[in-house]
This record gives C-alpha cells, structure tokens and sequence, in this order.
C-alpha cells in the first residue's frame, strides 16, 4: 500500500508539471525559469511529437499512472511499470535532445525527468512485490 501511495504522489507532482506546461504551451507565455533555458526548449521542435505537445502526452501517462495505482494485482502493476519506463525513456531521449541539440536546460523538463524516473523505480518495486492475480 505504501508503493502506491508513494506512486500516486510522485505521479501527481509529475503531472503538476505537466500541466504547467501544457498551459504555457497553449498560452504562448514563456514558462517561468531559473535555468535560462526553458523558453528555448519549450520553443523547439521536441516539444511536440505529430504535432501533439509532448507535455500534453506527459499529462496522459501521468493519468494512467494515477490509475494504475487505483487497481489492484499484477496486470496493473505491469501496466504501471511498462507505462513508467516507457516514460523514462522518452524523458532521456528529451533530456538528450535538450542537451545536444537545443543546448538549453529546462528545470521543469528536469523536474518531469526526476519525477519519471523515480516513478520507474516505484512501478517496478511495486510490480515485483505484488501478489499474483488468482
């Protein structure tokens, strides 16, 4: 139970994040930072992936995390760790793209990539500790 409970915080500070984001994307304001690179990222052709906001699919994930984490047994602890770590890895192909392409740091992006990868760890925990579905 404490998995969960922990999974549902961090899913929801994630998701904070991701709809600040989303927000700023949609408002066309700049995002309020302290790294100086948050504009430029937010600005480039990785924040979006077919067109759609990737904080928009952020916001997605964190919402079938969050549901998840309201079910019990081991397929939805599997989806959770699957949906987790898929995230993780996005969230380090943007954090790449951040680095090497657009030269610019985005602390909420950062912020998102640390809530991400802590929810990795929580799924996985959660899904190797679950008792089998009768």
């Amino acid at each position: 139970m404490r998995l969960r409970v922990a999974i549902a915080i961090v899913a929801l500070a994630g998701a904070g994040i991701a709809v600040y984001l989303t927000t700023v994307h949609y408002e066309h304001v700049a995002p309020i930072c302290t790294s100086g690179g948050c504009e430029k990222v937010q600005r480039s052709s990785y924040a979006e992936l077919a067109g759609i906001p990737v904080a928009v699919l952020g916001l997605i994930g964190y919402v079938f995390l969050l549901a998840t984490v309201a079910l019990r047994g081991t397929a939805a602890a599997l989806a959770g760790a699957f949906l987790a770590l898929t995230g993780t890895v996005f969230s380090g192909y943007l954090l790449w793209a951040q680095l090497e392409r657009i030269h610019a740091i985005c602390i909420w992006c950062v912020g998102n990539d640390v809530a991400m990868a802590l929810l990795a760890v929580l799924c996985s925990a959660r899904f190797l500790r679950e008792p089998a579905s009768s």
